[in-house]
C-alpha cells in the first residue's frame, strides 16, 4: 500500500492512489489532517490547472509547500480532483 512519510510520520496511506507524471496522488480521506496546514502558494500547470499547497508540520518542523493538490483541475486531470501529492523530501513508498 503506498504511503507518504516525512520526519518519521505517516502523512498518507492508501490503496486507491492515482499516478500522474510519476507522482502518487493520495485521496484526501487518506491523509492525516493533523500534519497539514494550508499554504498561500499557488502554481499553474498548462494541462492540470492551478495547484494549491499545504505545509507539512511534524514535531514542530515545517516542510513548506510539501504537498499539493488541484482543487478544480482541468478536464484532462479530473481524475486527481480531491487527491494530494508530495515532494520536498517526503518519501513515498509504493
Amino acid at each position: 500500500m503506498p504511503k507518504a512519510i516525512w520526519n518519521g510520520a505517516i502523512l498518507a496511506e492508501s490503496d486507491h492512489c492515482e499516478v500522474v507524471e510519476n507522482n502518487q496522488y493520495f485521496p484526501a480521506d487518506s491523509i492525516n489532517p493533523d500534519y497539514f496546514e494550508p499554504s498561500n502558494t499557488h502554481t499553474g500547470c498548462p494541462w492540470k490547472g492551478t495547484a494549491s499547497y499545504y505545509n507539512v508540520v511534524v514535531d514542530g518542523q515545517t516542510n513548506k509547500d510539501a504537498a499539493w493538490y488541484y482543487p478544480e483541475p482541468k478536464d484532462a486531470a479530473k481524475n486527481i480532483k480531491g487527491y494530494i501529492a508530495f515532494w520536498k523530501g517526503v518519501k513515498v513508498e509504493v
